[in-house]
């Protein structure tokens, strides 16, 4: 019996639009134009006879019909990506990582280079993202964040290291200001990050010290707070794993070390089969377990 469906280019773009809440997200998934969705979601909308939105352009409602719609398709279409998947040379094809824009930068990118040496027919493609994603319904392969414990129970959590926070200035600037004591930031140029504006709190926290909070420059990520810390502008309170190699090479110094912040680095990915998945995921726990931690920074 001949199928009856609408075009699959257009079941593809409402889903997506539904399921992101938003057509420029959409767009960016199936990288195309937002008007290419709107026209993909339009024809749709004339070929079932139905409206799937409603409400503004800025802030689109799903229908009763769409919400209706939505969750066989989304299933559907998770079921031709699996079966695709189970036939397809799984040792070539691109993997859709999302991490935290610093961490992209100073921790893992850093390392890529290995991992393509070893699998050079497995493309990463990275997302910079200040928000930890949400995995399923942005359809990433695998999100590096923060543990928060509220995972649903498809989704597989990996720890990869706790984090460790201190204060970390140029050495220049170590010359001038002595920090040989938690107490001697005070009076002292702090830098502050807008993502992370908690930083010099959670580690004053830390040592059982309340720190009075004291204004300074703030930078909207913290790899522009790091670079302001290395050209000599102020003290920053910084994750060890992002300054390691800066330590290293002497372009920032850490007086006090590092205090635990109680949080953690984790790797999360659905469950379900993906051989290149796997041998990334092998990959980044070695890495993880190869970082050396403040204590033993060797």
């Amino acid at each position: 019996m001949k199928r009856h469906l609408p075009p699959l280019n257009a079941l593809r773009a409402f889903e997506a639009a539904a399921r992101l809440g938003r057509m420029t997200a959409a767009a960016d998934e199936l990288s195309v134009t937002p008007g290419a969705i709107s026209r993909q979601v339009l024809q749709l909308e004339s070929s079932m006879g139905v409206r799937l939105f409603e409400g503004p352009k800025s802030r689109p409602q799903l229908t009763n019909a769409a919400k209706a719609l939505l969750p066989a398709l989304s299933a559907a279409l998770d079921q031709i990506e699996a079966a695709v998947r189970a036939v397809s040379d799984e040792d070539h094809g691109t993997l859709d990582i999302s991490c935290f824009s610093t961490f992209t930068v100073k921790w893992l990118i850093p390392r890529l280079y290995h991992f393509n040496a070893l699998h050079p027919d497995i493309e990463i493609r990275l997302s910079a993202a200040e928000r930890p994603a949400d995995i399923a319904r942005e359809r990433y392969d695998l999100v590096i964040a923060v543990d928060d414990a509220k995972d649903a129970d498809s989704i597989e959590v990996r720890p990869l290291f706790p984090e460790w926070l201190g204060p970390v200035l140029a050495p220049s600037l170590a010359a001038r200001v002595k920090l040989r004591k938690p107490a001697d930031v005070a009076g002292k140029p702090l830098l502050h990050t807008k993502t992370r504006s908690n930083a010099w709190q959670m580690w004053s926290e830390s040592l059982g010290r309340t720190l009075a909070p004291r204004p300074g420059p703030e930078f909207e990520h913290y790899y522009f707070t790091l670079e302001a810390a290395i050209a000599g502008l102020g003290i920053c309170i910084a994750p060890w794993h992002l300054v390691i190699d800066d330590i290293r090479s002497g372009r920032l110094i850490a007086p006090l070390g590092f205090q635990p912040s109680g949080y953690q680095y984790v790797a999360k990915r659905l469950r379900q089969p993906n051989k290149r998945l796997d041998r990334f995921c092998a990959w980044l726990l070695l890495q993880a377990q190869e970082t050396p931690s403040p204590q033993n920074p060797d």
